[in-house]
């Protein structure tokens, strides 16, 4: 990231100037750090068991520049609907002043960076915080978002991440682990709630569709889902998928990804009776037009029923299950 800039922009919600010749630096980590996170002294015991020493003991990192582990405990929560609620009972006890509730809303409801406004709104809406879209953005970008992000307490998803930033972004945050099959990044600096017990059927028709399927997969796990896969089970060779049947007795919603025609979707939907959510991708010699003519035919499915997204978009097939299990979840 020689020729890329992270500015210090000051203190969120305020409208920040940008400072064309600030270089992020070691200080401005540590400030980071001493802002969120607290260590703890050396000899005392994290949640693994492992004396603090300020580095690694027997493969046990206690950096954040290494690994968010135990050792940091946050100072700042996420301001999810369990962490507000907690907030305004605490006002309403007198536990807490309503200076200390304006200071811990004050993140509300975005971080205006000057290139981007990071929504720390989004977890009170929707139930999930804000995920970072890397296509497009330089990774001077992806890493200041990241880290008005897990400065404000939020697990990190990037997704759309090409190997070569992923490698900028994680030399500037080392604690960010990349799934290159997916294209994404993660940085958890909480662990992630269960959002459900059930599981997702995840259904591929080939191995060509993995990168979407895995997007999706690496999405469900950091909405709090769980996932199971059956990959490689596409319409020619139909008895594949039947093998398999059991898999959508115990899963409550199936996501099928496939490129070519687009068939799996319509057979899918033909022999499950819970929600299914069609993929298309991008995969397919010439006629199928990088993947509209998927994206036509499960629009046109005879499975009634059948949700459809956007060609290769696995994160918004995620979404669209968390959204069905939290409506559920209200009934």
């Amino acid at each position: 990231m020689e020729d890329d800039e992270v500015p210090n922009y000051g203190q969120p919600h305020e409208h920040r100037k940008r400072e064309n010749n600030r270089k992020w630096t070691a200080d401005d980590d540590r400030t980071l750090r001493a802002r969120n996170f607290r260590t703890r002294d050396p000899g005392q015991r994290c949640a693994e068991n492992e004396p603090h020493q300020g580095g690694e003991r027997d493969g046990h990192a206690c950096l954040i520049g290494r690994r968010v582990s135990e050792c940091y405990a946050l100072r700042e929560e996420a301001m999810d609907p369990r962490r507000l609620r907690e907030l305004l009972e605490g006002v309403r006890s007198g536990g807490t002043s309503i200076d200390v509730a304006v200071a811990e809303l004050r993140n509300l409801p975005y971080a205006d960076l000057g290139y981007a406004a990071v929504d720390h709104h989004r977890a009170l809406r929707q139930g999930a915080p804000e995920v970072v879209f890397g296509e497009g953005k330089t990774a001077a970008q992806i890493v200041g978002i990241a880290r008005e992000l897990a400065g404000a307490g939020h697990n990190v998803l990037v997704t759309r991440l090409d190997s070569e930033r992923a490698r900028e972004v994680n030399a500037a945050l080392p604690a960010m682990r990349y799934e290159e099959l997916a294209r994404t990044a993660t940085l958890e600096v909480s662990p992630v709630p269960a959002l459900t017990t059930q599981a997702v059927a995840l259904v591929s028709a080939g191995t060509g569709d993995l990168p979407v399927a895995e997007e999706c997969a690496q999405t469900l796990r950091m909405l709090g889902v769980p996932v199971e896969r059956v990959y490689d089970v596409g319409v020619a060779g139909i008895h594949r998928l039947l093998h398999k049947r059991d898999v959508f007795d115990r899963t409550g919603i199936a996501i099928v990804v496939a490129g070519m025609e687009g068939a799996l979707p319509s057979v899918v939907g033909g022999i499950v009776a819970g929600p299914v959510i069609a993929v298309p991708t991008s995969i397919g010699y010439g006629i199928s037009f990088g993947g509209l003519a998927a994206l036509a035919g499960m629009l046109s499915s005879c499975a009634a029923g059948v949700l459809v997204c956007n060609i290769d978009n696995g994160f918004g097939a995620a979404c669209a299950a968390a959204r069905i299990i939290r409506a559920r979840d209200r009934i």
